[in-house]
């Protein structure tokens, strides 16, 4: 009996040391692991947002681990964004200098002309048209870009109601057909009958439109361009076609980016904010746009609105 009671108390003082060996082993991974989330902590508060700590699925202080990882690459995130809004801008203001001080410039030294008697006659009125023409592109210059500033800022106000798309499509597209016939640019016009009912700023809708066909007309050199509506119970797409010089694969991912203009040598004809702006008032109302381009065949631009039924 007193060997039995002796064996009991052996295997439980056995058992007692495995225990706390284990739970000293543990306490040590524990204390090791603090030690390694404090560093981190440290780099991270230095600004080393690469930094991760290590960790493995039975560490006791594993969920603090994955807490401190998703915390750093969100702010890693936060911060790449914020360095690429800052290149962004410097772009812009880059960008600006060109757009403004060149035609403003051109545009001074016409009227400078006419006002000192340096041209007559004809002459005297072709500078005086040039330099309406320049004055009138340096003021939908700065407005497209005041729009895009109150885009970006989310201070644009937006009055949605409930419409048929397709009514609005026509009256849009009834505005562009003498100004597509000036540029010899024929147009396939599909709206069906029926009514597409959905939920839209009409002013942003019809900036949309414009922007893309205004695009199409600055820089595909197209002779054709098509719009095409069609319906499921669910969304509603528009899709609008060109047959021109297309977009190259290495442009096509940048082409809706703020001031992106793929061909630099079209600088002064373009201000890169129309396809940006588009996307931004499409993404407004819940939508998708879309770019398919071939060189030399041509571009589709696509949009996808959800439908209210």
């Amino acid at each position: 009996m007193k060997m039995e009671v002796k064996l009991y108390l052996l295997v439980s003082l056995v058992f007692a040391l495995l225990v706390i060996a284990w739970l000293l082993i543990k306490l040590y991974n524990v204390r090791n692991q603090i030690s390694l989330i404090k560093d981190a902590l440290t780099d991270i508060k230095n600004g080393n947002l690469n930094r991760r700590v290590l960790v493995r699925e039975n560490d006791l202080t594993k969920q603090i681990c994955y807490d401190i990882n998703e915390v750093a690459m969100s702010s890693q995130s936060r911060f790449i964004q914020q360095k690429q809004s800052e290149q962004a801008y410097k772009r812009l203001m880059t960008s600006l200098s060109h757009d403004v001080k060149t035609p403003l410039a051109s545009l001074v030294g016409y009227l400078e002309a006419v006002e000192n008697n340096m041209v007559t006659g004809n002459e005297q009125e072709e500078y005086i048209r040039v330099a309406t023409e320049k004055a009138y592109h340096l003021k939908d210059f700065v407005t497209t870009l005041f729009e895009w500033v109150k885009l970006d800022a989310g201070e644009q106000i937006f009055h949605f109601e409930v419409c048929d798309l397709n009514e609005l499509s026509r009256d849009i597209m009834a505005d562009w057909i003498p100004v597509l016939e000036n540029n010899n640019v024929t147009y396939e016009i599909e709206i069906p009958e029926t009514e597409y009912m959905t939920r839209v700023d009409s002013t942003a809708y019809t900036r949309i439109l414009n922007n893309l066909l205004q695009n199409i007309l600055t820089h595909s050199a197209a002779s054709q361009v098509s719009l095409t509506m069609t319906e499921t119970d669910q969304q509603v797409k528009i899709m609008m076609c060109d047959n021109g010089k297309g977009i190259s694969d290495s442009d096509l991912p940048y082409i809706f980016e703020r001031m992106y203009q793929c061909d630099r040598s079209r600088a002064a004809r373009g201000n890169g904010l129309g396809l940006a702006i588009a996307k931004e008032l499409v993404s407004v109302h819940d939508g998708t746009i879309t770019a398919e381009s071939t060189l030399d065949i041509g571009t589709t631009f696509t949009i996808i609105f959800p439908k209210t039924l």
